[in-house]
Parts: structure tokens; C-alpha cells; sequence
């Protein structure tokens, strides 16, 4: 499919406009020269309402369908510090839609980073302490919790899973493959790792369906951040195969091909820094005053530059860093939090 075809196909689905498109590919020109070759940062963190994320990009799409299907309440959930959760709150009070968020902890006896500006925002946060568990969830059972409960202390409503991750939000990110590689054609750039943070692979699903359709020489790589999900290969996997459908174009993608490093960089578990995130988390502010936060993008960014030391994203490609925001969730910790 060429990119005109996917352009006009995706512009046949209603969605709202969150963010201002495209949003920019930076060049890092310091640490391009500590490391001997080009890297980029897709800058996903600029964009959508309430301090931004890449999280507006499917929210575009369920909250269209949203207001299509005359809901007023919409429920989504997530940890603590979600940006999904956050964002999914400021783009319902934009649409004059009532956000319930969930949450499967107790409630913090102080409401900071992305809390805080859930409550400015007049979100209704609902906490149930009964999460823990400690191993991987299946992403449909808590899913199917969630909906349950909503049903009771909500009322009728629009439910968005996890992440904004289904086939009408994956679109959001088809949007973003086709963006992207229309960037990189302007760069020059040729063939180019993509990698971004995964944590419930929403993200990795959509990207990878959208350069599988146009035939991209862009290569997605996602670095699991959580270690929070069974089976997430396999549901990545399916989820790519639906948004293509959706997009009249069916395409089958192996469990075994999908671009994933699971676990490995996820440090002690979803919602907590890594000493190694912490570390180059301090080392790109000071080197090009570029901020991450501490949970997704820096445990991802630290894993990139573990996998470029050890000569697996091979010698000479341009690296793209998809920074997907969650700036908000810095200011939930101390310093002595973030120490390397």
C-alpha cells in the first residue's frame, strides 16, 4: 500500500483532534557523537493536552467513537503514574466527557505527579487494593475486572482498555508510522531502528502495522518497561494482524517476529525506576537538556544504549528514540529516588 491509500483510508475513520501534527524529529547531535552515528528523537512527549503524551494519538480515535456512540462517562485505568490515564482525563474534560480512572492500589495519602493533575482536572479516581499478585496479568481478565466494576460505580459508559490498546486505537499509531516515515524520507535517513518504550504494546502494534502496510524500511524495536503482562508477544502480535484488517489489508505477524526485548530492561517491575534508567535518565539532561521520566522512557532509552554497546541494533543505522512524554511522573519522586 502506498502511503496515500493508507492516508486517505485512515482519514475515513472518525477521530477528534488531541495534538498538533507532526509532531517534530530532532536530531541529538552530542550524543550522535559519542556514539559514532546519527540519533533522532521523535518528540511524542509534545504533543495532546495536560503536559502531553503519545497516549493522545488513540484517544483520537475511542473518543470519537465515544461522542459517535452517545456516551458522557468514559473509564479507563492504569498505575498510579499514568499518562494514559492522565491524558484520557484532560481529553474527556476537553469534549465535556466525565473521566472515571481505576486503579488496583490503595490511595496514596498524597496525590502527586500525574495524580495531582488528575484531581485539578476533576477526574473521579476510583482505588481498589486489591491488585498485587506480583507475577504478569493477562491484559483481557483485568480488562473484563474493570468493566465490571466500572458497570457498578460508574454507571453507563465508554470503556478505553489499558493504554488506549485495541484495533481503533492502534490507528493512532498507523497516523504515527506514516508521519514518521515521511520524516525520515525528508532526513534521508533510509533504513532506521524506531524504538520506543512498551508497556502494553499498543504502541509497538500499531507502528509495526503501519510500516508492514507501506513497506517502510523503518524498523520498530519495543523495550518492555514493565514485565507486567502474560503473553504480551502474542497479543502484540494478534493486535497487528487486527489493525490491518481494520484497514482492509488482513497480514498475519508471527509471534516469533515480534520486536521485542521482554523483560530484560523492565528493572524490579512496572512503575519503578531502574538505577540504569536513572542513569542516563541524568546523563541526557545534562548532555542535551532532554528530559525523561523515570518509569517508561528512561528504563527504554538505558536499553537502547545497552543494545547499541553490544552491537545489536547493528553498526552504522540511524536510531530513532520515540519519546512518549510522562514528563509529569518525575515530580512524584525525590531525588534520592532517581540515584544511579
Amino acid at each position: 500500500m502506498d502511503a496515500e491509500e493508507l492516508a486517505r483510508r485512515l482519514e475515513a475513520i472518525p477521530r477528534v483532534p488531541l495534538l498538533a501534527a507532526p509532531t517534530p524529529l530532532e536530531p541529538l547531535p552530542r550524543l550522535s557523537a559519542a556514539l559514532g552515528r546519527p540519533v533522532y528523537l521523535k518528540r511524542e512527549d509534545a504533543i495532546g493536552p495536560a503536559l502531553g503524551g503519545n497516549k493522545a494519538r488513540p484517544l483520537e480515535y475511542l473518543l470519537a467513537d465515544a461522542l459517535r456512540r452517545g456516551h458522557r462517562r468514559v473509564v479507563t485505568y492504569g498505575g498510579l503514574q499514568s499518562n494514559h490515564a492522565r491524558i484520557t482525563a484532560a481529553a474527556a474534560r476537553r469534549l465535556g466527557l466525565e473521566p472515571h480512572l481505576f486503579y488496583f492500589t490503595p490511595r496514596p495519602p498524597r496525590l502527586s505527579g500525574n495524580l495531582l493533575l488528575n484531581e485539578l482536572l476533576g477526574a473521579f479516581m476510583h482505588f481498589f487494593p486489591f491488585g498485587g499478585g506480583g507475577g504478569p496479568r493477562s491484559l483481557a481478565w483485568t480488562d473484563f475486572l474493570v468493566r465490571v466494576l466500572a458497570r457498578l460505580w460508574v454507571g453507563r459508559h465508554y470503556f478505553i482498555p489499558v493504554g488506549g490498546r485495541s484495533v481503533l486505537g492502534g490507528l493512532g499509531y498507523v497516523r504515527a508510522a506514516l508521519e514518521l516515515h515521511h520524516q525520515a524520507q525528508a532526513h534521508g535517513l533510509g533504513p532506521a531502528w524506531v524504538v520506543t518504550a512498551v508497556g502494553t504494546g499498543g504502541t509497538l502494534a500499531g507502528l509495526w502495522a503501519g510500516w508492514t502496510l507501506l513497506r517502510s524500511p523503518l524498523r520498530p524495536l519495543g523495550i518492555d518497561i514493565g514485565g507486567l503482562w502474560k503473553d504480551l508477544p502474542a497479543a502484540i502480535a494478534r493486535l497487528a494482524g487486527q489493525i490491518c484488517a481494520r484497514l482492509g489489508e488482513p497480514h498475519r505477524f508471527p509471534t516469533t517476529e515480534v520486536p521485542l526485548i521482554e523483560r530484560t530492561y523492565a528493572g524490579s517491575g512496572y512503575g519503578a525506576p531502574s538505577p540504569e534508567g536513572n542513569r542516563v535518565l541524568r546523563e541526557l539532561a545534562r548532555l542535551e537538556g532532554i528530559l525523561l521520566d523515570p518509569v517508561y522512557t528512561a528504563k527504554a532509552f538505558a536499553g537502547m544504549l545497552d543494545l547499541l554497546q553490544k552491537g545489536k541494533l547493528g553498526s552504522d543505522e540511524p536510531i530513532i528514540f520515540l519519546h512518549t512524554g510522562g514528563i509529569p511522573a518525575l515530580f512524584a519522586f525525590e531525588a534520592g529516588d532517581l540515584a544511579a
